[in-house]
């Protein structure tokens, strides 16, 4: 027979019991659309990190105090005091650094003429918002000499600045008291909404690291130091120069761990991602496990129609058919209900990934890789679960099959 009238014999099959097709078929149907969503939210939230970490600026390299080791008890990161503005302007020389901003981080209640929050306050270098592609929705920017001088000036995230004076307010030239401290505002800084770790980046003040050191925590030291490097300059020769640098600096023994930590945000960034792609496939694992199912209800229904069709089955024989040709009729009936299947599916899916984007505002991004993977197992489930149905069929002996009652 030609393949024009295999696939013709098979779909008229198919329709002379179309309700018990479209149930069988249902089990392919939840098993694609399934993966495809999961692999879409995954994807969609893998995307979102991605889109996160760069909002905090590229080449970005991070320096914080720690970890170290004093006996049985290990210090986290920003424990220890063992980072100095001396050390930022020591690293500030090394080849491939461009932009620098040493960092002391406390969390004050910030009070204005009308209200009062509580929130981050960033004590940081001139470059930070070069450094962190951070441009500002109104006003200045505090300068070097402003650092220097410890000048009592901020600049607000938009968070703190809509609970301070109240959205769209320009609030340059106005005073906020920060701790028993006035402060004059000079600016706002663009929205750059929630970070990748999880704090919105908008619910923060920032003024010179030298204000916070000297006129709200009265310290010397420093909690972290964050650089820009030049384009093109790998992470790696960059982390060892700053590693060498600071163990000289802080005279470690050469047995000695690290007093400080060197991260890049694209190792944050990859660490994450990683993370998320294990928990995406995770999850499309077990949706596939559907797949397997609808595979088996489909070797389950032509099973039964091959004892329905003994006699049938028989006739074609006893006239000539091949075994080959009635192999394929019954393969052909099982790979058009998983296509079918899979191509509903597939548009589930799509449809479904949307609704999740929608209605719950979860970011889920359907992409080709994950549409051709489950559009393709729906396929070799149908070769495989319904190979045996079809041998089965073939290999009937002719008389047989016709006595079959």
């Amino acid at each position: 027979m030609t393949p024009t009238i295999t696939l013709s014999i098979a779909l008229t099959a198919l329709r002379r019991n179309a309700m018990r097709s479209a149930l069988t078929a249902l089990g392919m149907i939840i098993g694609v659309a399934a993966v495809i969503v999961m692999v879409a939210i995954g994807r969609g939230a893998q995307s979102s990190i991605e889109d996160r970490i760069r909002s905090a600026g590229t080449n970005v390299v991070t320096i914080s105090a720690g970890s170290t080791q004093f006996g049985p008890v290990r210090q986290g990161f920003g424990n220890t005091t063992t980072l100095t503005p001396a050390d930022a302007e020591a690293i500030a020389q090394l080849p491939g650094v461009e932009y620098i901003s040493p960092g002391v981080n406390t969390r004050q209640q910030v009070v204005s003429e009308s209200a009062n929050w509580n929130t981050q306050v960033q004590g940081a270098g001139a470059d930070l918002p070069v450094i962190r592609a951070w441009s500002l929705e109104s006003g200045a920017f505090f300068t070097p000499q402003d650092v220097s001088r410890s000048e009592k000036i901020a600049v607000l995230g938009a968070v703190t600045r809509d609970q301070l004076f109240g959205p769209g307010v320009d609030p340059a030239g106005a005073t906020i008291r920060i701790g028993n401290q006035p402060f004059r505002v000079t600016g706002v800084l663009a929205r750059k909404g929630q970070a990748a770790m999880g704090p919105d980046q908008d619910d923060t003040i920032v003024v010179p690291y030298t204000t916070v050191q000297k006129k709200l925590l009265g310290i010397t030291h420093i909690q972290n130091i964050t650089i820009s490097t030049a384009n093109g300059v790998p992470f790696q020769s960059v982390s060892e120069q700053i590693t060498a640098l600071l163990r000289t600096r802080h005279r470690l023994a050469a047995d000695a761990e690290d007093d400080f930590s060197v991260r890049s945000l694209e190792e944050m960034a990859s660490v994450l991602t990683s993370t998320t792609t294990t928990m995406t496939w995770l999850l499309a694992s077990i949706a596939a496990v559907s797949l397997l199912v609808g595979g088996i209800g489909i070797m389950n229904i032509m099973l039964v129609s091959v004892t329905e069709r003994t006699r049938e089955i028989g006739l074609r024989l006893s006239v000539g058919a091949r075994d080959i040709d009635v192999l394929l009729q019954f393969l052909v009936e099982a790979v058009v209900l998983s296509l079918a299947g899979g191509a509903i599916g597939v548009a589930a899916g799509f449809g479904s990934a949307f609704a999740v984007t929608r209605i719950m505002g979860w970011p889920a991004i359907v992409t080709a890789d994950a549409v051709l993977m489950s559009f393709g197992f729906a396929a070799a489930v149908g070769v495989f679960f319904g190979f045996y149905p079809a041998r089965k069929a073939a290999s009937l002996d002719p008389i047989t099959a016709l006595r079959y009652e």
